[in-house]
Formats: C-alpha cells, sequence, structure tokens
C-alpha cells in the first residue's frame, strides 16, 4: 500500500528547506525601524509648518507667520532629508538594502545629525528677512524633535543590528 502524496499547498514544512533565522521584529525591538519611518515623516512633514511668528505692529497690525519652507535652502533641505529617510525605509520593505559595509542605522544616524543642526541652525538665527517675525513659531520645535527622535532611532538600529 502506498502513502499519499502531500497537497503543496500542505501544512506540513518542507524538510529540505531551510528556514529563516530571521523573524519579524516584535516589541521593543522592531521600535527602532517604526521611530524611524514616524520620525522622518514628522521630520519631512515639518517644513510645512509655521518656523516664524509675530505681531506687525502698527495701523492694522496682523500675524506674520513664516513655513520652514521659505527660510531659505536648510529649510529645504531638512524636507529633503525627511523624504531620503522615508525612501530608505521603503526601500528596505521592498527588499532593497544598503550594502553590509554601509549600516543602515548609521545612515539614519548621520542624516537625522544633519537635520538636527540645520535646524537648530534655523532656530538660533533668524533671517533678517523675518524680522518682524522674531519669535519661533512650534513647527521649528516640531522639527527639533523630529530630528533628535530620529537620532534615536538609529541607536536604537544600532543596538538591534547587534
Amino acid at each position: 500500500m502506498q502513502t499519499p502524496e502531500p497537497e503543496p499547498w500542505g501544512l506540513e514544512p518542507d524538510p529540505t528547506e531551510p528556514r529563516s533565522a530571521v523573524r519579524p521584529p516584535v516589541g521593543l525591538w522592531g521600535l527602532g525601524e517604526r521611530l524611524t519611518w514616524i520620525a522622518a515623516l514628522v521630520l519631512a512633514l515639518s517644513p510645512f509648518m509655521d518656523w516664524y511668528a509675530g505681531r506687525e505692529a502698527g495701523a492694522g497690525s496682523f500675524t506674520l507667520s513664516v513655513i520652514g519652507w521659505h527660510t531659505g535652502p536648510l529649510g529645504k533641505l531638512v524636507f529633503l532629508i525627511g523624504a531620503l529617510l522615508i525612501l530608505l525605509t521603503v526601500a528596505r520593505e521592498f527588499g532593497l538594502e544598503l550594502p553590509p559595509v554601509v549600516p543602515e542605522s548609521l545612515v539614519v544616524i548621520a542624516l537625522g545629525s544633519l537635520a538636527t543642526i540645520f535646524v537648530l541652525v534655523r532656530l538660533i538665527w533668524i533671517p533678517d528677512t523675518f524680522l518682524p517675525a522674531s519669535g519661533r513659531g512650534i513647527g521649528v520645535y516640531i522639527a527639533l524633535i523630529a530630528g533628535l527622535a530620529v537620532i534615536a532611532a538609529g541607536l536604537l538600529r544600532a543596538g538591534e543590528e547587534l
């Protein structure tokens, strides 16, 4: 008597195929990757928030608000860094990875540091063209927190890679 052949879609695993030792990250170990794309999304959106705000004195006073995109090249570079980080995360989801010589966590930390420096420059130094808007808006602080969160996400990812 012959034993029946198992169905190709059967529930039994094929013993000839190697089992993957890599499991999807769960719990705290998956936090670095999730935090990367969330912080990158906030960082990419932050140049479209108000970075400077103030009241114009005089007749018919009004409130002036300047978004980060209009603060010069640094606002645009912050957006570009956020978009690059999102692209890096999406590419990893589709199976495209950086070469093993360049750890992804190092790239995330470097880009987050660069974005944080750009935001700190804009936080400390207000361009002369925006002097009526001498106060800082909430958007520049959100961008700073997002940049620091990208650095923290890169550090968490470095811990996951070890």
